[in-house]
């Protein structure tokens, strides 16, 4: 091209590719937009370039033709002998004209242009390139200045709102306090205000062991029986039952005849407490509400377990208390008195009779004394012993015809007026506490709840404790039992507008299904902060907390209250050895729900424990068809002992199957020596007389000598001693055994072995492992020492 006179530009028309993959960053992106550019440009440099020589070629054929045109035409003008000098000078001008003639020009033109373009077009994509680029960098960073925006408004806005909670908590925690302030300032107040003259009644509690009598004492002096309708005569729940002023006066006629006493009290309440041993919670939580205490003991058996236990419970908190010598009708010849004074019924008894009166309670005075109490019958006491607080008074007394039931109210009521006045004032401030929490068809879920002082109003907000937190709710319903009647008995309840302590008392609301026995009642008066009371409300909580936790692998446990689950748990956790673990609770009817929220642990591998214990619940029938159905036990019972059998005895079969099943794997460790002068036959069956060096041996232990490569000797089949047979035989013991080698028929003793070598129980991983889970009790310390050693022996990991 550069010969025929015409410069080839670099750079081509060809546009770059678009489309490709963008990097993560601004520096990676300018790359690429660099490298598109670059060879945007050499394919527009090589297009230019192929153009170039097209159009020198055509130009190259252009100048030939012309040429040989010329060439002919001076052929022709020669021949035709025309005047040379014309024709030449006009041949010249037209070839001349034609050898640069306006195709050539309009080629090179042409060129020109196309070259000036292909520069153009480079030009303006690079620009084009770089112009895109410097707006998508503007669009990102407008992108991200509008993100910081946001976030710096979302950060200002969180800020705002921290800060107006914190405004928000401090202005809570100031008003919490200032409620709490009035509110301690009103209970100080409220107590400088309380006076002799109006008293309340004395919450009297009833503790001792089983079956001492304790519900009948209570039934005698209420004209009910409400023994009939408890399990077994065990009362299982507390029951609060009050007496009005009228009845106690009407009670002790007879024998303020004589004592002359002036009642001034109100009335007195009595919560009847269980005194089975299992329900210790029940006892604490009665005696820490009590005033005043009736110990029931038996005159026949004396003190017993739990009436220790109820006396250290009460010398502990310091409550006064009398001693009831129950059962006195029992004695040899007793005359009945029906209702009559004490001193009145032992004037008629026989010589004899009142003998062994004396001789049984002196016994309970021995009995007493050497629990540190000191007492004495009630009406041979002192001045000096009536003043001496740590005196009790003795009241003998017969449940079933009533002689000495006077005896005891009487008491209580002069040791409630001489002794506790104090306490028994009146007090504005409400002290309340939560009994049960139990279900009542047509009411639904009601709380049974001791009011000491203060007032109890309907349409009150009042504040629980439960598991979730604080309830509030506004009370519906007060009900109370008839007078002398008790909570747990089903009759027609008295419909009150309010409610002054000390009484017990049904109390009816929305969402009390999760309220825990023993916690206090509080009320959310017109000058209280809500919060103050919520938070004085849940500081029991911790206390019960401890009561309801649960394993993550046990049995699942359903009571009719909550008082009986805390006393159940408590049971098995604590009383039983081993401790029986519990995975769930329940209160109330048993549900299908139930039974396969349990059927979970045949899945965990502990198909034990797939087990409803049921206390006192009824069970639907479609969850006793579906325990059935996912392989579920349901023990029901009425009283805890039994439950608690029942359930012992499944565990014991249980095991025992599980044993019989292991029998065959396990393999007790034992360490045996041949006696030489007691071999009875050398062949199969061998039959020798050995000594047990340590251990325990076992028929069906494999016996081997490790001292010859572990030679086996056979499987004992049978242990004999003083010419009986017997299963085992432990360290120390002298006995016969046969042994018996399936596979090695052959085996002579004195040929592959002889006294000289010990023989071994034959141990493996699997027959440890079975002892360790099915034979763990059956082996000593040092049982398991040897184990260890024989480990060694055979080298077991």
């Amino acid at each position: 091209m550069k010969a025929a006179g015409m410069d080839v530009p670099s750079g081509g028309g060809k546009k770059p590719a678009y489309g490709k993959k963008k990097g993560s960053s601004v520096e990676d992106k300018e790359d690429e937009a660099e490298e598109a550019r670059k060879k945007a440009q050499a394919e527009a440099k090589k297009r230019a370039e192929e153009e170039a020589k097209k159009l020198a070629e055509e130009k190259r054929l252009e100048e030939e033709r012309l040429a040989e045109e010329a060439r002919k035409k001076a052929e022709e003008e020669d021949d035709a002998k025309d005047d040379w000098e014309d024709s030449d000078s006009g041949d010249e001008w037209d070839a001349d004209s034609d050898a640069s003639g306006p195709k050539l020009d309009a080629l090179e033109k042409r060129l020109k242009h196309t070259s000036i373009d292909d520069s153009d077009d480079d030009e303006d994509l690079i620009e084009k390139e770089k112009r895109l680029e410097r707006e998508r960098l503007a669009e990102l960073g407008k992108v991200r200045a509008e993100r910081e925006r946001i976030e710096a408004e979302k950060m200002a806005e969180l800020r705002a709102r921290e800060e107006e909670e914190n405004k928000q908590l401090l202005l809570l925690t100031q008003k919490r306090e200032e409620g709490k302030k009035r509110r301690l300032e009103q209970e100080k107040a409220n107590l400088e205000a309380r006076t002799r003259d109006d008293l309340r009644c004395p919450i009297v509690v009833i503790m001792g062991h089983v079956d001492t009598g304790k519900t009948k004492l209570l039934d005698k002096i209420r004209k009910t029986n409400v023994q009939e309708g408890e399990a077994g005569g065990i009362t299982q729940q507390i029951g609060a039952t009050y007496f009005e002023k009228k009845t106690l006066l009407t009670q002790t006629e007879k024998l303020n005849e004589t004592e002359k006493f002036n009642l001034t009290l109100p009335g007195m309440l009595v919560i009847d407490t269980p005194g089975h041993e299992s329900f210790t919670n029940l006892r604490s939580r009665g005696s820490s509400l009590c005033d005043v205490a009736i110990l029931v003991v038996d005159l026949m058996h004396g003190l017993e377990q739990q009436t220790i236990e109820s006396l250290t419970m009460l010398r502990k908190r310091g409550t006064p208390f009398v001693v009831a010598l129950n059962k006195i009708d029992r004695c040899y010849d007793w005359k009945t008195c029906k209702d009559t004074p004490i001193r009145d019924a032992l004037k008629v008894q026989s010589e004899g009779t009142v003998q062994e009166f004396r001789s049984r309670a002196d016994s309970a005075k021995l009995q007493l004394q050497e629990q540190g109490v000191n007492s004495n019958i009630y009406w041979e006491m002192g001045d000096e012993d009536w003043t001496n607080s740590d005196f009790v008074p003795l009241v003998p007394t017969s449940a079933i015809t009533g002689e000495g039931v006077q005896d005891i109210l009487l008491l209580l009521c002069q040791i409630a007026q001489r002794k506790l006045w104090r306490q028994l004032m009146w007090c504005a401030n409400l002290q309340a506490t939560v009994l049960e929490v139990k279900a009542i068809d047509g009411l639904g879920m009601t709380v049974d709840v001791l009011v000491v002082n203060g007032y109890l109003r309907e349409g009150d907000k009042a504040v629980f404790c439960t598991l979730d937190g604080p309830v509030v709710t506004e009370i519906r319903g007060l009900l109370t039992p008839p007078p002398s009647r008790e909570m747990r008995v089903k009759s027609e309840y008295i419909h009150h507008k309010e409610i002054k302590g000390a009484l017990g008392v049904k109390l009816i609301g929305n969402g009390l299904e999760k309220v825990m026995a023993g916690t206090p009642v509080m009320v959310v008066g017109e000058y209280d902060e809500e919060e103050d009371i919520k938070e004085e409300v849940m500081s029991d909580l911790s206390r019960l907390q401890d009561k309801l936790s649960t394993d993550k692998k046990g049995v699942m446990v359903q009571a009719s209250t909550l008082g009986a689950l805390e006393a159940l748990l408590q049971f098995l956790r604590e009383e039983t050895k081993p401790p029986i673990p519990v995975s769930a609770i329940g209160i109330g009817t048993i549900h299908k729900r139930d039974v396969t929220k349990i059927s979970i642990m045949n899945e965990k591998g502990c198909p034990e424990y797939a087990t409803v214990l049921a206390f006192d619940v009824p069970v639907e029938r479609d969850a006793r068809e579906h325990a059935n159905d996912v392989n579920v036990r349901i023990f029901t019972a009425d009283i805890i002992y039994h439950l608690f059998d029942q359930f012992t005895r499944f565990m014991e079969q249980l095991t025992e199957k599980r044993r019989e099943d292991a029998a065959g794997i396990a393999v007790f460790p034992s360490i045996v020596k041949i006696l030489p002068q007691h071999v009875f036959n050398q062949k199969d069956p061998i039959i020798v007389g050995c000594e047990v060096v340590e251990g325990i041996l076992k028929v069906g232990t494999p016996l081997c000598v490790p001292a010859l490569g572990g030679l086996t000797v056979g499987i004992v089949t049978s242990i004999e001693c003083n010419g009986r047979e017997q299963e085992t035989a432990k360290k120390g013991s002298s006995v016969a055994i046969k042994i018996v080698n399936e596979t090695n028929p052959t085996i002579t003793y004195g040929r592959q072995f002889d006294a000289s070598h010990s023989l071994y129980s034959q141990l493996s991983r699997a027959s440890i492992d079975a002892l360790k889970l099915h034979f763990k009790d059956k082996l000593e310390n040092e049982d398991w020492r040897l184990v260890v050693k024989l480990k060694k022996v055979f080298g077991i990991i």
